[in-house]
């Protein structure tokens, strides 16, 4: 399904951040989808899961949950179920992000179910040969996420960018199919920019965007800078 998703694409990811919670989620997400509109950029949305169903029937862009866990239904309290957060409307998931990681054989397991129920499975990873290991069990997208430079302001595009053409060249060896993004600090047009010519097809944001001023600003700014 990944290979559905048009690229370039601008990935969201609202965290637990009050101007994303509840009401300011579907607030944000109505921001996204007015830039994606009006620049006809792919925006995915990543809201709380408590807001994961009103923001996916609030909009019409690509929502995808936090997280989900390595389960099938039964007794899992506690527990994120893949066929739930389908059912809440969900295009797919981050997986292993930096700030919920997860044991390889469980993101093994969450691909693998990702792909049995048609969600997009997006993997997270903090180095390059951590993407690389990722990309053998053949996810849908993979995201290069430095963990010091998350929230930092200073783009992993910039800062970094061998981390980030190291990462594309290990990933389209292993798999040429899997879209590639990259994350941590990314938060002006330039740093989507670069990205982009680092040879990604977009970023995963949070902070950037969320805790922007003027997230519509912001939005449209990263959408323009695609182009």
């Amino acid at each position: 399904m990944g290979s559905k998703l048009q690229t370039p694409i601008i990935l969201v990811n609202f965290k637990t951040y009050l101007e994303a919670t509840g009401k300011r989620a579907i607030e944000l997400a109505k921001h996204a989808e007015k830039v994606s509109k009006e620049t006809g950029v792919t925006i995915g949305l990543s809201p709380q899961l408590a807001d994961l169903a009103s923001v996916a029937e609030a909009v019409e862009l690509p929502v995808f949950a936090q997280h989900v866990d390595a389960i099938k239904p039964g007794s899992n309290t506690g527990y994120v179920l893949v066929e739930s957060v389908k059912e809440a409307g969900a295009a797919g998931t981050l997986i292993n992000h930096s700030e919920h990681q997860l044991k390889l054989a469980d993101i093994d397991a969450i691909v693998q179910l990702c792909r049995d129920r048609g969600l997009v499975s997006c993997v997270c990873a903090n180095n390059p040969s951590a993407c690389a290991a990722a990309s053998t069990l053949a996810p849908d997208i993979i995201s290069i996420e430095p963990p010091e430079l998350i929230g930092s302001g200073v783009a992993v595009s910039k800062a970094q960018p061998q981390v980030v053409t190291k990462t594309v060249a290990l990933v389209r060896h292993i798999n040429g199919k899997i879209i590639i993004l990259c994350g941590a600090g990314i938060s002006h047009g330039e740093d989507v920019r670069v990205a982009l010519k680092l040879g990604t097809s977009g970023v995963l944001v949070a902070s950037g965007i969320v805790k922007a001023k003027d997230p519509y600003r912001i939005l449209h700014e990263f959408a323009e800078s695609t182009k």
